[in-house]
């Protein structure tokens, strides 16, 4: 599990340029197959467009990338669609643009541009998350020690899920993996010994629109 982005919610961009329509659409994907799959949905729902070019990349570590032209010259559509989407840092993740041919030619130059525009407008336009990889731990104080343990959570920016207010505080928090021994140390020693951490299960996680997500 590594931290990287996603998309949270898939959208459309288009551009105009010299009256040629590229419209460029973005989906999350976890598979090759379902990268595909979405290339030819889009295909057939523009089936009178004169190119649907397209680029992905799949998986988190070492991603499998592919990219098409579909008939537009060599190198000037796949391939700054894909840039567009290695210089984001998104993985697992599909662009379809589609063009409507105005009339006028555009050049080799012209149609970079107009293919790089577009999926930018695309991923723009979508939701776009960090996930980050950890844990969820479990945080049981007195009251006692609440706004000391409030106030290391917040300065290390830790998200919290929810809390409990019984006889004790129960805080549900989501520890980073690369700051989980850090702060289980800080909590410890802030309290002198006298919180409960529980671990719990490995997730992905992020915010959308100021909401926690789990994955």
């Amino acid at each position: 599990m590594i931290r990287h982005k996603a998309v949270f919610q898939g959208g459309r961009g288009e551009i105009v340029e010299k009256k040629s329509r590229f419209i460029a659409h973005v989906q999350a994907v976890e598979t090759v197959d379902e990268a595909q799959e979405f290339i030819e949905a889009v295909k057939k729902q523009y089936w009178d467009a004169r190119h649907n070019c397209s680029a992905f990349s799949v998986g988190e570590t070492n991603p499998l990338t592919r990219c098409s032209d579909d008939g537009e010259p060599g190198g000037t559509a796949g391939k700054p669609i894909l840039e567009v989407i290695q210089g984001s840092g998104i993985r697992n993740i599909v662009i379809v643009v589609t063009r409507y041919f105005g009339g006028t030619l555009l050049g080799t130059g012209g149609l970079v541009r107009a293919y790089t525009d577009a999926a930018k407008a695309g991923i723009e336009n979508s939701v776009i998350i960090e996930k980050i990889p950890g844990t969820r731990i479990k945080i049981l104080t007195e009251y006692t020690d609440l706004g000391k343990i409030q106030y290391l959570l917040a300065q290390n920016q830790v998200t919290v899920e929810n809390t409990e207010y019984t006889d004790k505080v129960v805080i549900h928090a989501l520890f980073p993996d690369e700051e989980k021994e850090f702060l289980r140390k800080a909590l410890t020693e802030g309290t002198g010994g006298r919180v409960v951490l529980e671990e719990g299960e490995n997730v992905y996680y992020g915010l959308a629109e100021g909401e926690v997500v789990i994955f």
